[in-house]
């Protein structure tokens, strides 16, 4: 993987994602001007979260897609170690989480490297079969099954879903000579994260019915529905500049992310409720931990690369 700097399409897809923070940002300050006796601190955390997470991710992108692979592995630790706070786990199994933690620079190595043909099996395969053997040299078998199912499902899902992300910025340079295996993965966070946002504007302009309310009760048939169409239009509109989506392929592309990103966020919402929490961390003020924030990428970042290698790579 080489040290090169985005092309000019990423940069330009940068600019407009701090227009909209500038744009947010005036909103809420008008608001809190407005009504000053309603209590708009969330709101400004949220924002002020979002002006640090955009920013960082802009100056990894802009760095190099290696500096993006570091920063997207470390996400990746992150994400684990939240994880592995809140589930229960045996002491015995102490020993074996440092092999759980050793597998994320193994994986965003042949990210680096770009071995995609070890990437694609190290986890599902290697740390699968490996994990219930160290496991297995602790000599417990109490709570053996529920504990090897919740360290390769924590596995699967903070690393090997996210280290496709991540994985984009090793495609080659010809399938997307737009924009790089930056323009895709700008195109892949923008939309997962611009979906969550649009289905709970969406929900609370019209929502009515449900979809999940044992799961999630302030999810919404209309929010989904709105959210996944706005989605799908923004992708249609953003696919040239960024990937090498034709016309067709785009909506689909937003089609996938949009109802993904739904089915991330409530997979996560699931495991909190069956934990008892209400949010996974306290790490970004105004949203939660890292898993509140990248619930719906879990799920986006395979799907969509998937795709995108299936129909251009």
């Amino acid at each position: 993987m080489t040290l090169t700097l985005p092309q000019m399409p990423v940069l330009w897809g940068i600019a407009g994602v701090f227009a909209i923070l500038v744009t947010a940002s005036i909103v809420v300050f008008a608001m809190t001007k407005a009504r000053p006796e309603r209590d708009h601190g969330e709101l400004k955390a949220r924002i002020s979260s979002w002006w640090v997470m955009v920013t960082v991710l802009a100056v990894a992108i802009v760095l190099s897609p290696l500096v993006s692979v570091a920063f997207l592995g470390f996400i990746s630790f992150l994400a684990l170690k939240e994880y592995f706070s809140l589930i229960p786990t045996r002491r015995a199994d102490r020993r074996v989480l440092f092999w759980a933690y050793l597998a994320i620079p193994i994986q965003f190595y042949w990210v680096g490297v770009e071995w995609y043909g070890m990437f694609i099996i190290f986890v599902p395969v290697y740390m699968f079969l490996f994990l219930p053997l160290a496991m297995l040299m602790t000599g417990q078998t109490e709570g053996f099954l529920r504990a090897a199912g919740s360290l390769h499902w924590g596995l699967m899902t903070m690393v090997f879903a996210i280290g496709h992300a991540a994985y984009l910025l090793a495609l080659p340079e010809e399938g997307n000579p737009a924009a790089g295996g930056a323009g895709l993965l700008l195109f892949l966070i923008f939309l997962t994260q611009f979906n969550d946002v649009a289905q709970y504007f969406w929900g609370k302009l019209f929502g009515r019915h449900k979809v999940i309310p044992s799961v999630s009760p302030n999810k919404t048939v209309e929010g989904l529905v709105g959210g996944i169409a706005t989605t799908t239009l923004l992708a249609w509109l953003v696919a040239p500049h960024l990937t090498p989506l034709v016309s067709w392929e785009a909506p689909v592309a937003g089609l996938i992310i949009g109802f993904a990103g739904f089915v991330g966020d409530v997979t996560i919402s699931a495991l909190k409720r069956d934990l008892g929490v209400k949010d996974s961390g306290t790490l970004i003020p105004g949203h939660g931990g890292i898993l509140d924030r990248i619930d719906s990428l879990t799920f986006t970042a395979p799907l969509f690369f998937h795709y995108i290698y299936y129909m251009h790579y």
